[in-house]
């Protein structure tokens, strides 16, 4: 099914998303890698507050390229997401509404989407150069010393995924192996 969902998303909305759906992001996003990750995890350890709230946000695992002239933004493909398994749990327990990558996520990662009524999204890898063109701004809001990894606000128009991990914990990874191996 395809849907157009406006970010922030909350739990109604994540509860309408099925594993297979073909989503259309319009709104903000947040990007955030491992050195970001990292640095969100050293501040939580320390009692202090995360530099933006991440309460029914989206956090796109990208680092992008430069951007040409006249673009926000450079090619921004999306960076495998077990890389950030370590830290998804805590954040998803703090509010985070959605993720974006590519790649499984472990069973920690997959039981926090459950509890907290999130989703895992897909972007299709290889396709970075297009993914930009959905992007209408970019602005780094924090962490400005880890370069293409720093976490940046962006404006966001029709940016494709698909839903891998519903809130009901359906994963499209498991499904579509089945679903093959029958054929």
């Amino acid at each position: 099914m395809e849907k157009h969902i406006t970010t922030p998303i909350t739990k109604e909305v994540t509860k309408t998303l099925k594993s297979g759906d073909y989503v259309y992001i319009s709104g903000v996003i947040y990007t955030a890698r491992d050195a970001a990750h990292k640095k969100m995890s050293e501040t939580l350890a320390e009692g202090k507050e995360l530099p933006l709230d991440i309460k029914n946000q989206m956090i796109y695992y990208m680092g992008p390229s430069p951007a040409r002239e006249g673009r926000p933004i450079g090619s921004a493909g999306p960076t495998t997401a077990s890389r950030m398994d370590k830290y998804a749990p805590a954040l998803l327990d703090l509010g985070l509404g959605a993720m974006i990558g590519k790649g499984k996520r472990t069973k920690a990662v997959q039981d926090a989407i459950v509890r907290n009524d999130a989703v895992y999204f897909a972007a299709v890898g290889g396709a970075g150069a297009l993914l930009s063109k959905c992007i209408k701004k970019a602005e780094v809001i924090a962490y400005d010393d880890l370069g293409t990894e720093a976490i940046r606000r962006l404006e966001v128009e029709d940016f494709p995924v698909i839903v891998v991990i519903d809130c009901e914990g359906n994963n499209l990874y498991e499904t579509a192996i089945k679903e093959y191996a029958e054929v």
